[in-house]
């Protein structure tokens, strides 16, 4: 992998992690396009999920330190509930990690006429939620934290955008779209952090040390780089665009991302 395949698909993944497009299915549409191997490809796709998670950190950290505050203040208030929604929201997707982690991993080396098929899918999920009625609740429940959780836990397959799905689902269920944005963007944190380590660990071990080995480290930093740049940008500009309610534009890229997926897959 050279630096400017790196630096690609740094911005591919820094971009489409909070856009509704699916990182994962373009990281598998661009690597397919540079001859990476699967065991490759996943590997690098790890290292710029952590960038994208430190972009959101620093991007949110105004209400990533708050909630810490009131975490510790050891009292039951907002921000203690709304610690215990993304916890209770990462119960789902921290059973398929854990359980089906070797599963979902053959996905990403199974072609892209999948990728193209979900991305479909999650074209269909922004065209509903985009028609949906007006938000009716004032917060985000402990029974819809745990609905957008079983979205999220469905979205690790590659085309079926995290992001996408998460918001879909919580305007689906009556929920204000902003609220939405930043509680879709702050769950991912955790899981993703856990997924990054549990590999780096069975890297160490020796099982996938050879996929990593393979990546020089020039194109690491380079990626990791334009991950974390793109990825800050792209999530406070997600957060607008959900508010004003412009997900169908999303919709429309993703017919035409599968689409192209599809017909390339079956030429």
């Amino acid at each position: 992998m050279s630096w400017i395949e790196a630096v690609v698909l740094g911005f591919i993944q820094g971009l489409t992690e909070f856009l509704p497009v699916s990182s994962s299915g373009h990281l598998t549409i661009a690597g397919t396009f540079f001859g990476l191997t699967g065991e490759e490809n996943l590997a690098f796709a790890v290292l710029l999920h952590a960038a994208t998670v430190l972009s959101t950190i620093v991007v949110l950290w105004t209400e990533i330190s708050g909630l810490f505050k009131g975490v510790f203040s050891f009292r039951w208030n907002d921000d203690t509930k709304m610690v215990t929604k993304i916890l209770l929201s990462m119960i789902p997707v921290g059973i398929v990690g854990l359980f089906f982690k070797d599963t979902v991993e053959e996905m990403f080396g199974s072609g892209l006429l999948p990728v193209g098929c979900m991305l479909l899918l999650t074209a269909a999920l922004l065209t509903v939620s985009y028609f949906a009625a007006p938000c009716r609740k004032k917060e985000i429940s402990f029974r819809d934290a745990f609905i957008i959780g079983l979205a999220q836990a469905c979205a690790v397959i590659p085309g079926l955008s995290r992001s996408g799905t998460t918001i879909a689902a919580g305007i689906l269920l009556g929920n204000e779209r902003g609220k939405v944005a930043r509680f879709s963007f702050l769950m991912v944190i955790l899981p993703v952090m856990g997924e990054a380590l549990l590999d780096l660990l069975k890297a160490l071990k020796g099982d996938e040390l050879s996929a990593f080995s393979a990546i020089p480290a020039g194109a690491m930093i380079c990626g990791f780089v334009a991950a974390f740049v793109s990825g800050a940008f792209a999530c406070k500009w997600m957060i607008e665009i959900v508010k004003k309610g412009k997900l169908i534009y999303f919709a429309c890229y993703c017919v035409a991302a599968g689409l192209f997926a599809i017909i390339y897959s079956l030429i």
